[in-house]
């Protein structure tokens, strides 16, 4: 449970820290080239760029999340069998209810 959370908490971050250092790589002349470029065009290339790279955070979450192995989330057999309990009891009520009520009819 500990690795699904720190996969979780890496991304999120990724996903702010990014586009963040994208835009102030383009904004403060980090990247070669740029500097030729029009305002708005060097504006609308690190938008893009920016955007572009969440969509690739996502994309390795989603990639990671896939290639997670599914045989190793076992429920717990305690908690099964307390559910099932549970779950018997409140179909036993429902079914006494049901025979109380045709009683009274």
């Amino acid at each position: 449970m500990t690795g699904v959370i720190m996969k979780f908490f890496v991304t999120s971050m990724l996903m702010w820290i990014a586009p963040v250092a994208i835009l102030y790589a383009f904004n403060h002349d980090l990247i070669p080239g740029v500097t030729q470029l029009s305002p708005h065009s060097l504006t609308l290339l690190s938008g893009f760029v920016a955007v572009i790279s969440v969509n690739i955070v996502i994309a390795f979450y989603i990639y990671m999340a896939i290639k997670e192995p599914s045989d190793k989330h076992e429920p717990d057999p305690a908690f099964l069998a307390e559910a099932k309990a549970s779950v018997s009891q409140s179909a036993d009520k429902v079914g006494d209810s049901s025979q109380s009520l045709k009683k009274e009819e």
